[in-house]
Formats: C-alpha cells, sequence, structure tokens
C-alpha cells in the first residue's frame, strides 16, 4: 500500500531529524503531534490558510504547556507537506531544526501582567528602530489609527518577551513568539499577534525591504 502525502511528508521528516540526532523521545513527540494533524489534513489543499486553521484547531485540545514545542514542529512539518525543497535544504543547511533542549525561554508571565508593564516599558535605541520603522510603515500604507496602534502594542508585547534572550537571531524570535501566543485565550487575537510578529521580524532584522511585507498577509503565510 503506498504512503499518501501526508504520511510520506511526516516519514520524511522524521527521518531528517534522526538523521541530525534527535532522540527516540523527541523524534516521538513530534509524531505523536503530527500524527494528530495528519487525518485532519489529508487530501486538503496544501495552502497555508488551511494548514494554520487545522493547527489552531489542534492547538485548543493540546495542553497550552506544550504549544510551543507544538507550533515548532507544525511550522517544520508544514515544509515538508508542501514540499518546499528549498526550504528544507535552507533550514537544514542552517541547522534551524531544534532536536534539543531550548536553551532560552522568556520568563513565566500572563497577558494581564505584561499589559499593564507596556506603558511604562523602556525600550532601547536597537529596540526602538525597528519599532518606529514599523509603525512609519503602516501608515505609509494607509492603516488606520487603531489598527496602528493595536499592532505596536503587540510588537512592544514581543520586545518585552525578548528582553532577556542571550542573542538576536529567528530561532530567539520564534521562541518568544511561540512562548507568547499560549497567553491569548482569544483566537482572533492569537491570529493578529502571529500576523503581526510575521510583518514586524523583517524590521526586527534590518530587512531593507521589510516595508514590503506590511498589510500584505497571505495564505502563503504560515504560523
Amino acid at each position: 500500500m503506498s504512503e499518501n502525502r501526508e504520511q510520506e511528508a511526516l516519514g520524511a521528516y522524521l527521518r531528517l531529524l534522526q538523521n541530525k540526532g534527535a532522540s527516540s523521545a523527541n523524534l516521538k513527540q513530534r509524531e505523536q503531534f503530527l500524527l494528530k494533524l495528519v487525518p485532519v489534513i489529508t487530501g486538503k489543499p496544501n495552502d497555508g490558510f488551511f494548514y494554520r486553521e487545522a493547527v489552531e484547531d489542534l492547538l485548543d485540545e493540546t495542553n497550552k504547556a506544550d504549544w510551543s514545542f507544538c507550533l515548532a514542529v507544525a511550522r517544520e512539518y508544514f515544509l515538508f507537506w508542501t514540499k518546499d525543497i528549498k526550504a528544507i535544504a535552507a533550514l537544514n543547511a542552517g541547522a534551524a531544526y531544534d532536536i534539543g533542549p531550548l536553551q532560552w525561554q522568556p520568563l513565566d508571565c500572563n497577558l494581564k501582567t505584561l499589559w499593564t508593564t507596556l506603558d511604562k516599558a523602556q525600550f532601547s535605541v536597537a529596540e526602538t528602530w525597528p519599532l518606529k520603522a514599523y509603525t512609519l510603515a503602516l501608515r505609509q500604507e494607509g492603516a488606520a489609527q487603531s489598527l496602528v496602534d493595536t499592532r505596536v502594542k503587540l510588537v512592544k508585547l514581543l520586545l518585552v518577551r525578548l528582553k532577556d534572550a542571550p542573542h538576536k537571531d529567528h530561532k530567539i524570535y520564534r521562541i518568544a513568539v511561540d512562548s507568547t501566543v499560549p497567553l491569548f485565550t482569544m483566537k482572533e487575537t492569537r491570529r493578529l499577534f502571529l500576523v503581526v510578529v510575521r510583518e514586524f521580524y523583517y524590521f526586527w532584522i534590518g530587512d531593507p525591504e521589510a516595508a514590503n511585507y506590511i498589510l500584505r498577509e497571505t495564505a502563503a503565510n504560515l504560523l
């Protein structure tokens, strides 16, 4: 019996991680989550919008303590499911797969505490520059002030989460994002947060083309 697209992707994903040295326990944990996801996405269009919906529904049935790990797994598996060979090769070459224990996590907190600290939060020049650039780009795109205010507040929340990070790279950014998502109880707010942090990432890394990603959320964007 031949494997379907989802099973083939799952096998390829797990084999790659095994070859990179992932432990049996780590592989098993990933497989258990994906075996719940596979039946939902089998035979469905391989686009980001549908996939994101499926992952979000599955997260609602998952312990919030496991969300960060599950989001990372879902993000990695998506590349195999869509057969994005170039992206898989790039991630593999860059040692982007996290197969060991995380070396850093933002401090535990709740959303209410975070919100109350935002107005008093002090940001360094390195933090303020991308924040101002993002704000300006939103305004240049004609975004309403209420939309700008909401997005900027969500960005500040992420910057607060990143304050004690040991260094600055895409892995650290993703860890901060994934550990913050479970704090939102409303699915709509979680979705908006993920849209905003995708947009802001390009400002955070200083991409000169960052403004091109503003308010252009498409089905291809993933978690």
